[in-house]
């Protein structure tokens, strides 16, 4: 595909039909649950085949001689897309891994404090209760509004529950459950002045949202390769400011790295080298859309459905109302009809494919388009949402 003019317009949807035809979707239901991983453009998934097709004709031959090569092709592209320095990121599984590396190795004492929101990626929670339990830690949480009046608001939230003891701060950027985009460099840099490190779950927020990794002001960060980047499933990054990486302790051991090289923090063995490969792929056809354009494309998106969803009877949207606030991600309730069966009802009448997301003590479904998403789609949203809430108020 020929790149994209750098400011194209999020509605031109002439130019935005080119790039829909770089996708191959199922025909079989409208797919509005691209949160997971996202699906790779075509000359991506081609990419892929080709590279596991050499991986498995030259065997061992390609892991020990042709992949370092390769590698650090891969990780200078990165370092370029991410603003930071090759020498402070590894590439990993997926942000889950990555956030494991830094927090399990993270250098902790018993009774230190772990700030967190209720809003946070479950698994997240999930490992910091079980790093409670075996490092004595304590856990602190704060509760986002759903649609905050502004970032001060937030930044004070985080601020007022700082205590003597809290030694780290995870922060989710794009809130995986409604889609929020947390103010990340404020309360980093608040947090500084209060002497807390943040740990940052950028799971949603690379190459969903036009930043460089800089622009945030954190030392530690875990990310998706397979959700917005576009890379194949099973790719994620870990980045650790340079004069932090011998604070991490390595969690799957290693002695032959020295203390301040990343690389002692990623000694997985052998690992799948294709879809490492393809995320060279992946970033040329980010590059060619273009991080700008793809940012308010998706924003775009989800502005044509939740702002029309508001109006319906019975419909209650969880996002935030200012477009500044969220991207691709969304997240709705139906009044008087639980979750799991608005999911159910959607796929059976409609097809088209949803998730149950919990926000607080309530589910939602969570909507997330793509770029290969139709105008028509979120129109067949609203028509179904229309029939649904009209069900539930009858």
């Amino acid at each position: 595909m020929q790149p994209l003019p750098p400011s194209l317009a999020p509605d031109d949807e002439a130019a935005w039909a080119v790039v829909r035809r770089q996708y191959a979707p199922s025909p079989d239901f409208i797919n509005l649950d691209n949160g997971y991983f996202g699906m790779p453009a075509l000359p991506v998934r081609a990419a892929l085949r080709c590279y596991q097709d050499e991986v498995d004709a030259e065997n061992s031959y390609f892991l020990r001689v042709r992949f370092p090569e390769r590698l650090e092709r891969v990780m200078a592209a990165l370092a370029a897309f991410t603003g930071v320095g090759r020498d402070e990121l590894l590439v990993t599984r997926n942000a889950m891994e990555s956030f494991n590396i830094l927090v399990q190795g993270y250098p902790f004492a018993a009774g230190d404090v772990v700030l967190l929101a209720r809003h946070d990626y479950d698994s997240v929670i999930e490992t910091l209760a079980m790093l409670q339990a075996r490092k004595g830690l304590e856990l602190a949480t704060v509760d986002v509004p759903l649609d905050p009046s502004g970032d001060d608001d937030i930044v004070a939230l985080y601020e007022r529950a700082i205590g003597p003891r809290t030694r780290v701060l995870v922060l989710t950027h794009v809130v995986h459950r409604t889609g929020q985009i947390m103010p990340v460099a404020k309360i980093a840099a608040m947090a500084r002045r209060r002497g807390v490190d943040v740990i940052v779950d950028g799971a949603h927020a690379l190459g969903q949202l036009d930043y460089r990794v800089p622009d945030l002001g954190v030392q530690f960060a875990a990310f998706n390769l397979h959700k917005w980047v576009g890379a194949p499933l099973g790719v994620g990054l870990l980045y650790v400011a340079k004069e932090r990486i011998g604070d991490i302790a390595a969690l799957f051991g290693d002695t032959s790295h020295a203390r301040g090289d990343i690389g002692r923090l990623g000694h997985f063995s052998a690992v799948p080298p294709a879809p490492i490969l393809a995320v060279e792929d992946a970033l040329a056809f980010h590059h060619a859309v273009g991080a700008r354009n793809k940012q308010e494309r998706l924003r775009y998106l989800t502005r044509w459905w939740t702002e029309r969803a508001r109006a319906l009877p019975g419909v209650r949207v969880l996002t935030p109302r200012d477009p500044a606030r969220y991207g691709a991600l969304g997240a709705f309730v139906i009044e008087g009809m639980a979750a799991p069966e608005v999911v159910r009802r959607l796929m059976d009448d409609h097809r088209i494919f949803t998730v149950v997301r919990g926000i607080g003590d309530m589910d939602c479904v969570r909507v997330t388009p793509h770029l290969y998403t139709r105008i028509e789609d979120l129109d067949a949203l609203l028509a179904a949402l229309r029939v649904l809430g009209g069900v539930s108020r009858s």
